[in-house]
C-alpha cells in the first residue's frame, strides 16, 4: 500500500503518526460543512448531547457553545481522535461541559434514553451496518430525541466514490439509503437537505 493510500485510510480509524496528521486537519477541513449542517438543527434546548465519531473534537465544542446549558459526550473508537478531541476541548472539559471517551457506535456502552440530541459528522461511511448502528443511537436517545447526520458525500459524487475504492471499509450513502435505514431503526419524521452546488447532505430524524 502506497503512502498516499495509507494516509487517506486514516480517515477510517486514525492511528499512529499518519493518524495524528489526519486528525489535525479534520477540524479545519470540515468546519464549513459542519457549520452548514448545524444550521439544520431544530429549535430544541437539549440537556445532554452525544457526538458520535467526534474526530478532532471541533464539533463537540461547537455544540457546547450552541447549547450552553447542555453537557456533551463525545465518543470515537480511535485513541488518536480521543486524544486530539480532549486536547482541543480542554477548557470545556475542565468546566464540566464536555466529556470525551472511547466508544463504538455498533455497541454503545451508554445509559439508555438519556440524550436529547445525537450527531454524526462525516463518520457513517465507516459504520458497520447502518440499521444496526442507527438502532444503537436510537437506544440512547430519549423518546422525541433528535439525531442529525451530516456528510460531505451524497453517495453519487465522483470524488467520494473514488475514495470509496481506496479506503478500506468506506461506503458512501445516498439520502434515500440513510432515510430508509433510519426508519428501519425506529426513527420517524426524517427530513433532509442537499447543499446547492456541493454533495453535502444533512439528515435529521426524530425518535
Amino acid at each position: 500500500m502506497g503512502l498516499y493510500r495509507k494516509f487517506v485510510n486514516q480517515t477510517r480509524k486514525p492511528e499512529g503518526t499518519l493518524g495524528k496528521m489526519m486528525v489535525n486537519g479534520m477540524n479545519s477541513g470540515h468546519a464549513k460543512m459542519a457549520d452548514w449542517g448545524m444550521s439544520h438543527l431544530p429549535e430544541i434546548v437539549p440537556s445532554k448531547i452525544l457526538e458520535v465519531g467526534c474526530g478532532g473534537g471541533r464539533n463537540a465544542g461547537e455544540l457546547a457553545k450552541k447549547y450552553p446549558s447542555a453537557k456533551v459526550t463525545a465518543i470515537d473508537y480511535s485513541e488518536v481522535s480521543v486524544a486530539k478531541a480532549t486536547d482541543y476541548n480542554n477548557d470545556l472539559i475542565n468546566a464540566g461541559r464536555i466529556s470525551v471517551m472511547r466508544g463504538d457506535v455498533s455497541n454503545l456502552d451508554l445509559p439508555v434514553e438519556i440524550y436529547d440530541l445525537a450527531t454524526a459528522f462525516e463518520t457513517i461511511y465507516f459504520w458497520p451496518g447502518l440499521e444496526k448502528c442507527f438502532s444503537e443511537v436510537a437506544k440512547v436517545l430519549k423518546p422525541g430525541g433528535v439525531f442529525m447526520i451530516v456528510n460531505e458525500s451524497d453517495g453519487t459524487d465522483d470524488v467520494s466514490l473514488k475514495f470509496e475504492k481506496i479506503i478500506d471499509g468506506m461506503k458512501c450513502y445516498s439520502i434515500e439509503q440513510i432515510e430508509s435505514a433510519l426508519k428501519a431503526a425506529g426513527f420517524s419524521s426524517v427530513t433532509s437537505d442537499h447543499f446547492e452546488g456541493k454533495p453535502w447532505i444533512a439528515v435529521v430524524a426524530v425518535k
